[in-house]
């Protein structure tokens, strides 16, 4: 079978509805999970060359498509661009989950915890709900790096990062602060309640142990906490507090939990907003 481009483009309203059922029958838009696509043809001597594509995951109305090219409906080759705006949505969905992943332990990164915490801080103090934060410090890190090698300490990273992240609520935001530290913004939470995970992380963590070649090797942490209850403090202003209190474990002897002294409450509770 062959086929042929008139001289005559067709209509752009004609390329929409033509194209659009195309992209449906072939399955790509819920696989894509587009709403609103365009292609724009690329043409030489009057002849459909390629497609250049841009999609939209956002509920749009059919008109809103854009010029769609005829060559979407020649026979292989409309499968193929198909196939590879495909590709392309996987491999930026991909990127995606890579922009935000810490690549060793799974966990989220540390920019995209500040982008997200610092939302969920400001929604915390306009409505004067309790927050807390947690640093996590893997203890004696860097004599297990320079007793068994970084490779054992890559797996103990990941051991923790695993351990903390079975005791958290799905509310709970994690991320690794840098090296073998972790970073936890506990949403809805008052100072005992902060105290109480981060005991049960200390636990869960010194539980385990980690098989390297045969030897097991212990693994403890210590965790400095900081709590929020309605004061002036910055997201910045509660990280430095929790890492004070993560010092002070440290100096007391690791595999113990620190909190960072309650600060007093803003003066009058008027300010605190309610939903509407």
């Amino acid at each position: 079978m062959t086929s042929t481009v008139s001289h005559e483009l067709p209509s752009q309203s004609d390329w929409i509805t033509r194209a659009s059922r195309t992209l449906v029958q072939l399955g790509y838009m819920p696989a894509l999970m587009l709403v609103t696509v365009v292609l724009v043809p690329i043409f030489a001597m009057l002849a459909p060359l390629l497609v250049m594509a841009l999609g939209k995951g956002s509920p749009a109305a059919a008109a809103q498509i854009g010029a769609l090219s005829a060559l979407i409906l020649v026979p292989g080759i409309g499968a193929v661009v198909l196939r590879l705006l495909f590709q392309l949505e996987r491999a930026r969905a991909r990127l995606a989950v890579l922009a935000t992943q810490d690549a060793l332990t799974g966990v989220h990164n540390r920019r995209y915890f500040f982008e997200i915490a610092e939302r969920e801080w400001q929604r915390c103090k306009r409505y004067g709900e309790d927050a807390a934060l947690l640093l996590i410090d893997a203890d004696n890190f860097k004599a297990i790096n320079d007793l068994h090698g970084h490779l054992c300490g890559d797996k103990l990273l990941v051991a923790v990062a695993r351990a903390v992240r079975a005791t958290l609520r799905t509310t709970d935001l994690m991320a690794r602060f840098g090296g073998e530290e972790l970073v936890i913004l506990l949403p809805h939470t008052d100072p005992l309640g902060a105290l109480d995970v981060a005991e049960r992380i200390r636990e869960r963590v010194a539980g385990g142990r980690l098989d390297w070649h045969g030897e097991k090797v212990g693994i403890t942490v210590s965790v400095g906490v900081a709590s929020y209850g309605g004061d002036d403090r910055t997201l910045d202003a509660l990280v430095h507090d929790a890492d004070l209190a993560l010092y002070a474990a440290k100096k007391a002897g690791r595999n113990c939990v620190r909190a960072a002294p309650i600060r007093p409450r803003r003066s009058g509770e008027a300010h605190r907003e309610t939903s509407k």
